[in-house]
């Protein structure tokens, strides 16, 4: 039941943090193309929250958990007061490399496929 609880709390938070960034004037942050929280892990404590950041352009990552580490304390009062929780969880920004993780993956199964297709299509033509 408590797993569930900070589920809800997560994707509170992620949705939240989302509205809150397109909002921010730091220019590390705004200046970049697309910056998205992918996920959010509450500790079950509420203490300390870690939020998933992905970015379009992987050159201005750094530059971009900068900003936000730096708006960090801005941000959690700003989430404080729209989620009206007991505790505010403390928010620890990491990038988040799951999608190009996840286009790897994919690159390498299509490379697969294509080298079986060729297999099979030279296994026909000997026949």
């Amino acid at each position: 039941m408590a797993s569930n609880r900070i589920g809800r709390i997560n994707e509170e938070i992620q949705r939240e943090l989302a509205s809150q960034i397109r909002s921010l004037k730091d220019p590390r942050v705004s200046g970049t193309g697309m910056v998205s929280v992918t996920r959010v892990d509450t500790t079950p404590d509420l203490r300390y929250a870690k939020v998933y950041i992905s970015v379009l352009d992987k050159t201005q990552e750094k530059d971009v958990l900068k900003g936000l580490k730096s708006a960090a304390g801005f941000l959690r009062r700003e989430l404080g007061a729209s989620l009206r929780l007991r505790y505010t969880p403390e928010l620890q920004f990491t990038g988040d490399d799951s999608i190009a993780h996840g286009a790897h993956i994919l690159e390498l199964l299509r490379n697969v496929e294509r080298q079986e297709g060729a297999h099979s299509d030279g296994e026909e033509t000997e026949e």
